[in-house]
């Protein structure tokens, strides 16, 4: 699995802070999904961060942002209301679509699940709407003012504590949730709607996901989530959310029809001691297949690529350096040297021929005197001697990858007859 920071900038020219979480390697990218945080949590609470690398495992790449004012976003919590966190949702869509894909799928979870649902009727490609723990309208945080509202009619604006911390307020926030006091943007919605939440909520009671249900048109859908508390904090509450979401949503997303198409999770036959490499969709997305496993190579998006994969050198190099690691390992072992751990890290340059010394002797430079070099760091944490060290380095150049490297291998390409047009 990989992420990706994904920051973008809102109406206000704030630059919001994202975090796009997609498929592992050998999982194909199904859908891309928007996530919101709950009221004053971040990108990084645990159920945000646990569902959307479930989903992720399972082909939909999901979106999470720090709304603004929050984590690491710019601007002022105090000039937020939820017209605003509305908008930061659009300017997500928006930042996803510019870069990679449109989101088909939208997630809000509390207060984040009534920002959804009101966003998801300006995104035309929101296909599917999940909410989690949501209240029927943003009034249901009024409560939180409760103590503070003569301050705010008297100065415009208070300090209020929010869980265990406290944030300013301006009574423009409580102004705006009037605009969202009824649930008529939930009967225009025209999306499936599926809604979880928990009986034994605190947070936000289970009457609040009665009153959604009943606004809502069909198709809806509710799933109880038993015993789970309003911010998901057992690891299989969020697990449950995520396989049921995925089940949900492949009928109202296709996922299946994607998965047929894609040939996910089916790899195709590799004969023992060869790979195979396929194209993918994107112009230098690629797949890579062994008799029994799978990977993905990519370019960064700057060299025109979607940067869901290591490059081409970095396989090169990650292969030399796991290579190094379980030479220096089965060494050790054999040895029985105190190496408590190994860490190998490697970088692909070009240098100047007169600039590397005696590490460069035998190499040859091109026609601009320059050569290529790998150069390779290994860092051995252990109670060693110095002897010990020394020798542990020279094996490290006994790891068969570097060997055929510095061989010099013989590279023969042929054409393949079955890609022969047939007369």
């Amino acid at each position: 699995m990989a992420r990706f920071r994904l920051d973008f900038q809102n109406q206000d020219g704030h630059n919001l802070s994202g975090l796009l979480e997609t498929p592992p390697p050998g999982v194909d990218t199904l859908r891309y999904a928007l996530f919101a945080h709950c009221f004053t949590c971040g990108k990084d609470i645990a159920a945000a961060s646990r569902i959307s690398r479930a989903l992720a495992n399972r082909g939909i790449a999901v979106l999470r942002f720090d709304f603004t004012g929050l984590g690491n976003s710019d601007g002022d919590f105090a000039n937020t209301n939820f017209s605003s966190n509305v908008q930061d949702l659009i300017a997500a869509a928006e930042a996803l679509a510019a870069n990679y894909q449109a989101p088909a799928l939208i997630i809000g979870h509390s207060l984040g699940g009534a920002a959804v649902l009101a966003a998801a009727p300006h995104l035309p490609s929101i296909e599917a709407v999940v909410t989690i723990a949501a209240p029927a309208t943003p009034g249901h945080v009024e409560h939180l003012f409760s103590g503070v509202r003569g301050e705010l009619q008297t100065t415009g604006e208070a300090e209020v504590q929010i869980g265990r911390r406290r944030f300013r307020v301006r009574k423009q926030f409580l102004e705006d949730l009037a605009h969202y006091a009824d649930a008529d943007h939930i009967r225009r919605l025209k999306r499936p709607l599926l809604l979880f939440h928990s009986p034994i909520d605190s947070i936000v009671e289970i009457e609040e996901a009665a009153k959604l249900y009943r606004a809502a048109l069909h198709p809806k859908s509710f799933i109880s989530l038993d015993k789970a508390d309003h911010l998901l904090t057992d690891r299989e509450d969020a697990e449950y959310v995520a396989e049921t979401l995925v089940a949900w949503a492949s009928r109202y997303l296709g996922l299946r029809q994607h998965q047929e198409e894609a040939g996910s999770g089916t790899a195709p036959p590799v004969a023992a001691g060869e790979v195979l490499v396929t194209e993918r969709d994107e112009p230098f997305l690629r797949g890579l297949y062994g008799e029994r496993h799978q990977l993905l190579a990519d370019e960064p998006r700057a060299a025109g690529g979607t940067d869901l994969g290591p490059n081409p050198y970095e396989l090169l190099m990650m292969a030399l350096g796991a290579c190094t690691s379980m030479t220096l390992r089965m060494y050790a072992k054999r040895k029985r040297l105190a190496l408590d751990d190994i860490e190998v890290r490697l970088r692909h340059e070009h240098v100047h021929v007169d600039d590397c010394a005696a590490d460069c002797a035998d190499a040859v430079a091109d026609q601009d005197g320059r050569i290529e070099r790998i150069v390779r760091r290994i860092l051995l944490i252990g109670d060693l001697s110095d002897a010990e060290r020394t020798r542990l380095l020279a094996i490290a150049d006994r790891c068969p990858v570097h060997r055929t490297l510095t061989a010099g291998p013989q590279i023969v390409t042929e054409v393949d007859p079955g890609g022969q047009a047939s007369t």
